[in-house]
């Protein structure tokens, strides 16, 4: 059934790759972002701003909202926090109210930052069955995406609104563009392509998952859709490798060695490794990630290489 869809941080990384995987399956899609872009389909608003989002609301009547417009990263979250909670939490619960309204179902991309310095292996329960401690989320960012996970959560028992809480881990691959704020694929990538110096803290490990196959999940979420329930979304669990490893991996897909790398004990504020439950968005959403990180982060070189014009 064709659906009118609408995904806001539609002109961003993973919302980019959304929109295109959502209209490859037939659906009416329109991307919102503060972007000035001439793309099809696409309208320029702030979700921070009310009235600009009502106006999109007047004119079109979507029957699913994929909530993606976030600040995105800790520190970035500490240098503009200002931005960071008028996004992530005023932005939300602008939304969260003309849903009130409207009724429209949504999927509200959280992060899993949410579980912080857990110990243990991280599935959906652990944020119901677990008090939340100060040691648990260590930044901003996260305390704001656990923010709007607890509003969506309140206007559900308030007022009957529907949402399913995705929660990405490490998802890269193409149409993300370098900033200091990215997560590490992206920035080694584009360190090494440009012959530029990185640090790697060593004693931290990560499951990476390819965007490709990352939205083909979310785009999933349309046919069982379960309102109230959240999901990890991330690669297999054999794939899971050290920093180290990855930037190793990113050196051969560019062709640079490890003068460029500067190893350092690990990370302050940062968990060292992120055990991670997939067993429900492989049950409910037919999860089923298929591209390894030689193949992704190859992938991803390759578009890095285009769009900063490498080869030219």
């Amino acid at each position: 059934m064709k659906l009118k869809i609408l995904v806001t941080g539609g002109a961003g990384f993973i919302g980019t790759n959304l929109v295109n995987e959502l209209t490859k399956r037939g659906h009416e899609v329109i991307a919102l972002d503060l972007y000035h872009t001439e793309r099809d389909n696409y309208i320029r608003a702030d979700v921070s701003n009310y009235r600009q989002l009502q106006r999109v609301f007047e004119k079109w009547n979507f029957d699913y909202v994929y909530h993606l417009a976030a600040e995105y990263g800790r520190w970035n979250g500490e240098d503009y926090y200002e931005n960071l909670w008028s996004t992530n939490v005023i932005g939300t619960k602008h939304l969260i109210r003309l849903q009130e309204e409207l009724k429209f179902r949504m999927i509200l991309f959280s992060s899993a930052e949410v579980y912080g310095d857990y110990d243990g292996t991280m599935s959906e329960d652990v944020m119901i069955n677990n008090p939340i401690k100060d040691t648990y989320q260590m930044n901003d960012y996260a305390i704001s995406k656990w923010a709007g996970e607890l509003m969506v959560k309140n206007s559900a028992t308030m007022f009957g609104t529907e949402t399913v809480i995705v929660r990405p881990v490490n998802c890269y691959g193409p149409h993300e563009h370098y900033t200091p704020y990215r997560g590490f694929i992206p920035k080694f990538i584009y360190h090494a392509l440009f012959k530029k110096p990185y640090v790697v803290y060593k004693g931290h490990k990560r499951i990476i998952d390819f965007v490709e196959d990352t939205c083909s999940t979310f785009a999933n979420i349309l046919d069982n859709f379960i309102p109230g329930e959240a999901y990890n979304v991330g690669g297999k669990a054999e794939w899971e490798m050290s920093i180290e490893e990855y930037s190793e991996l990113i050196l051969k897909a560019v062709g640079r060695d490890s003068s460029l790398v500067t190893y350092k004990e690990s990370e302050p504020f940062t968990t060292k490794v992120k055990h991670m439950d997939f067993s429900k968005a492989v049950k409910d959403l037919k999860h089923d990630p298929q591209v390894p990180p030689e193949e992704g982060i190859r992938r991803t070189a390759e578009w890095m290489k285009w769009y900063y014009r490498i080869n030219e």
